[in-house]
């Protein structure tokens, strides 16, 4: 199906389509979280795409930012989303809350690379909340945005923490995360 745009493998038809739900070549997803972009282009689209049509999105430059969060505590679900850029690459850095059931609600923090999986393998990130003599860290390799928060979120592979944590470590309601992005 991606021929066009450089997939060259042939296969049995009965292994198309598994290839195809992970084919490099396949167009990209809009990375931000949430159903209403429907935008799908090329990896080299991707960041003018974000900067057009998603203007809110900060980007601060070098490896070591903090990712600050405003109003953690506004009700439903909410998607904190900025920018990172260093060592030539852009990265998207995402915290989502969600409520699992009845008043129970989980943040979730993950760093994407705007860039293939081969590229993320290149890569380290480091997530951390410091404050009230607590420290709490995730370090990981980042995703592509072709796996996009789905899917790191469905495996639980992101930093992961209930309100109860959110507020040990937010200061009036606003939630930093320190983010440290290494080269492997």
């Amino acid at each position: 199906q991606y021929a066009t745009t450089g997939c060259s493998l042939t296969l049995h038809h009965t292994e198309k389509p598994e290839h195809e739900d992970i084919c490099q070549y396949r167009p990209y997803s809009c990375p931000c979280p949430g159903a209403s972009c429907k935008w799908q282009g090329s990896l080299e689209a991707v960041m003018s795409h974000l900067m057009h049509a998603h203007k809110s999105i900060t980007t601060l430059q070098g490896e070591d930012i903090v990712f600050l969060a405003t109003d953690i505590n506004l009700p439903g679900a909410v998607d904190w989303v900025m920018m990172q850029s260093c060592f030539g690459h852009h990265f998207m850095l995402v915290l989502e809350k969600q409520e699992k059931y009845e008043g129970h609600q989980q943040f979730f923090a993950i760093v994407l690379l705007i860039g293939t999986r081969k590229q993320a393998e290149n890569f380290a990130y480091r997530l951390e909340l410091n404050g009230n003599r607590r420290r709490l860290t995730w370090e990981a390799t980042p995703r592509s945005i072709h796996d996009g928060v789905g899917a790191a979120i469905r495996n639980s592979d992101c930093l992961i923490f209930d309100t109860a944590v959110a507020h040990l470590f937010a200061d009036n309601g606003n939630l930093g995360i320190n983010v440290t992005i290494s080269t492997c």
